[in-house]
């Protein structure tokens, strides 16, 4: 029999009505948790960028293709609420990457291209720019004694970063090149600040974060801008001012006195949102009930096909079509759901394609479970504890964050990475545990662990290696089974 008439006449026996409804089911238990989270997943990003942070106060006036600010910066201060260990008091503290200086940004819109130049709460002066993009400068702290000279000089696309200790000699911190900016961009002042993250243990070791508001404060003198109109407008970029800190302490803001600009902020400009994880993962979220649905078919198909045939071409041809329809399941339920939340099309089309194809090696690796221990409950058994288990209890904060990355290293929930749509980034705080959306291997390095597995277990699981020729199937002259 040919390959093609093979595959033909495995796929009319697959198709079972218990067969697909399990998948029919499958899939929509991925479409409806999905279709949950998607109309909260949008992402307010109007340039080059995806779910990322951008929310601070802005003093600001408009700059022509050519121009430069130029601050002395002589305090950073801030505050912090409720930290623990008694999460008891308000204290006057930064967080670490507190950010508080001059930026130069198109328009007033979130997620809109920028640079910027600031102090930080512990990492000194940073030259930043489009979200990802973070260089060093000078070390250290800022304060009256010992103040910070900030530049900022726009050349057309080109911003230019530099900073100096007594405003006569320069160093270039960074350079950055914002191709299509208008004629006209803002410049101005900015203040921002993260929450305050720290991680609470629970029973097993997991962890839960728990981040509080901060809010830092810049002042400066000695305000200049070359090439700007000169007329000051001052607002947030994002809500502001709904926190009962700002309400009833210290509202963010910017006040000028006397030569000397105060802005105070809370907020984030950076690569990932302030939500936390990004909304493609929690969009498939009911990945885990499709998991066990397609463990079970498979385990269940493999275990009949090691007590019907012996033959090496028909256990590969029934993986080949549990494959193709946990595949083609995959897809059409991935790609509904991820295409309401993915920042991008290369995105949505590379999660999607990763998500089907890991629930197909999935769905062949339980299949090589069935046929090499000829019991459909063991086969159960062993793709529920290796494949699915691991991948829910990673999911959630209940092991240590060490023992969920090894358990994302060693077992085939590995190939799950490639869903992960956040990289970490030393210039945010955020909680890089599986718990959290971070997988501690890329996406392709996932999928080797996962078909390694498949390769390991279904080459010896072929009966052809311990028998003969074809047995005879139940239900046709050629032995067909349904």
């Amino acid at each position: 029999m040919s390959i093609t008439a093979l595959l033909r006449r495995e796929w009319t026996a697959f198709r079972t009505p218990g067969r697909l409804i399990s998948l029919a089911v499958a899939a929509l238990a991925v479409i409806g948790l999905g279709l949950l989270f998607a109309p909260s997943n949008g992402s307010s990003c109007d340039g080059p960028c995806s779910a990322v942070s951008d929310r601070f106060w802005f003093r600001h006036q408009d700059l022509g293709r050519e121009g430069a600010i130029t601050v002395r910066m002589t305090s950073m201060t801030g505050t912090i609420t409720y930290p623990p260990p008694g999460h008891d008091q308000i204290v006057a503290g930064l967080v670490p990457w507190a950010k508080a200086g001059i930026i130069v940004k198109d328009g007033v819109r979130q997620g809109s291209r920028y640079a910027a130049l600031a102090m930080t709460g512990a990492h000194g002066v940073r030259f930043q720019h489009d979200y990802e993009h973070d260089v060093a400068g000078r070390a250290g702290g800022v304060s009256a004694q010992s103040p910070v000279w900030l530049r900022l000089t726009r050349s057309g696309d080109t911003i230019t970063g530099s900073e100096s200790a007594d405003g006569e000699q320069w160093h270039v911190v960074g350079t950055a090149q914002l191709t299509g900016l208008p004629d006209t961009v803002q410049v101005g002042l900015f203040a921002t600040s993260p929450g305050d993250l720290t991680l609470r243990e629970t029973g097993l070791g997991g962890t839960i974060e728990q981040v509080r508001f901060t809010q830092a404060v810049g002042v400066f003198d000695t305000v200049t801008v070359e090439g700007g109109t000169g007329r000051w407008d001052s607002r947030p970029v994002g809500e502001m001012n709904h926190t009962d800190w700002e309400k009833f302490h210290i509202a963010s803001g910017a006040v000028e006195k006397d030569g000397v600009v105060t802005v105070s902020g809370t907020g984030d400009i950076g690569p990932i949102g302030e939500g936390g994880v990004h909304g493609v993962e929690k969009t498939l979220s009911g990945l885990v009930i499709a998991l066990v649905v397609v463990l079970v078919v498979a385990a269940r198909h493999g275990a009949r096909t090691a007590q019907e045939t012996s033959s090496r071409q028909v256990v590969a041809a029934r993986a080949a079509v549990v494959g193709s329809a946990t595949f083609v399941t995959g897809l059409v339920a991935a790609g509904i759901v991820v295409a309401a939340a993915a920042p991008s099309w290369w995105t949505g089309v590379r999660v999607v394609a990763g998500v089907a194809a890991v629930l197909a090696l999935c769905a062949v690796l339980s299949y090589g479970f069935g046929v090499w221990l000829r019991r459909g409950w063991a086969a159960i058994v062993a793709g529920l504890a290796l494949i699915a288990l691991p991948h829910a209890v990673t999911s959630v904060p209940l092991l240590p964050d060490a023992v969920a990355e090894w358990l994302l290293r060693i077992t085939p929930a590995a190939g799950f990475a490639v869903k992960q749509t956040v990289v970490e980034y030393p210039q945010v705080t955020a909680h890089y545990a599986p718990s959290a959306g971070y997988f501690p291997l890329p996406g392709w390095a996932g999928l080797a662990v996962l078909g390694a597995y498949v390769a390991v277990v279904l080459w010896p699981a072929n009966p052809g290696s311990r028998g003969s020729a074809t047995t005879p199937l139940p239900g046709s002259p050629r032995g067909s089974s349904g």
